[in-house]
Parts: structure tokens; C-alpha cells; sequence
């Protein structure tokens, strides 16, 4: 398994839109790092799963209030 993925790469993961993961990363619910000049995003593997793990445990909390 890679390190680092991009957001194309993200994207295509999660099933969802590149504005979608950009919008993750610009509000912080998603951690990345930009490099190079021209800021390009990297998402590191384990920033991914994190993200994974907080949803599923919103995802509990909230159907244990219903």
C-alpha cells in the first residue's frame, strides 16, 4: 500500500466528487498536506483511515439517539 494518495485517488475511493474531498480538506475533516509550488494536495493513508473511523463512530452515536 502507497503512503500518500491524491485527491483524484481519494475521491475515487470514498465514491464521491475531487470539490467534495477539496471541501473535506479545507474545512480540516479530512488532514492533508500541500508540496511543491504549486500546492498540490496529499492525503497520507492514515489520515484517510482516521477519517474513516470518526464517520462510523459519528455514524454510532448518532443512531444510538434515536
Amino acid at each position: 500500500m502507497r503512503r500518500f494518495y491524491t485527491i483524484p485517488e481519494v475521491a475515487e475511493a470514498f465514491a464521491t466528487s475531487e470539490a467534495q474531498i477539496r471541501s473535506l480538506l479545507k474545512s480540516g475533516e479530512l488532514e492533508g498536506i500541500q508540496i511543491g509550488g504549486r500546492g498540490q494536495w496529499r492525503i497520507e493513508d492514515t489520515k484517510v483511515d482516521e477519517y474513516i473511523q470518526r464517520m462510523y463512530a459519528e455514524q454510532r452515536d448518532h443512531q444510538e439517539t434515536f
